[in-house]
């Protein structure tokens, strides 16, 4: 994905999503792992329920948050939870193809936690 203010249904214009259960998107907007980014672009809450139709049950993507970075309302958060889909935030995708992956993240058993750090690790299908 390129530069963009918000990731929506636009953005898929065109993908084939039939039969993708875990959905990983890598925006390449946070270039620098070593530095907290000043500006994220939000997924937009709509994009929930279009993902949820197509049967995706989680969505990876290499930003810090779904939400802007100043969100207290969440609005991405609460749309793809109360849509059943799973966030794995802060992916490393750098040099990562287009492509079909099995994806591993095991997350930590954290009593009364609403997340967990995992260690995410892809292998190419086929």
């Amino acid at each position: 994905m390129g530069a963009a203010e918000s990731i929506g249904i636009k953005d898929f214009e065109g993908v084939e999503l039939t039969g993708v259960r875990r959905l990983l998107l890598g925006t390449g907007q946070w270039k620098d792992h070593s530095r907290f980014p000043e500006w994220i672009p939000a997924v937009e809450p709509g994009l929930a329920p279009f993902l949820a139709n197509k049967g995706v049950r989680l969505l990876g993507i290499d930003l810090p948050s779904v939400d802007f970075l100043d969100s207290k309302e969440l609005p991405a958060h609460h749309a793809l939870s109360g849509c059943g889909i799973h966030i794995l935030e802060g992916l490393v995708l750098d040099g990562l193809e287009p492509g079909l992956y099995d994806l591993a993240a095991l997350p930590l058993a954290l009593e009364a936690g609403d997340g967990s750090p995992v260690r995410a690790v892809v292998k190419k299908k086929g």
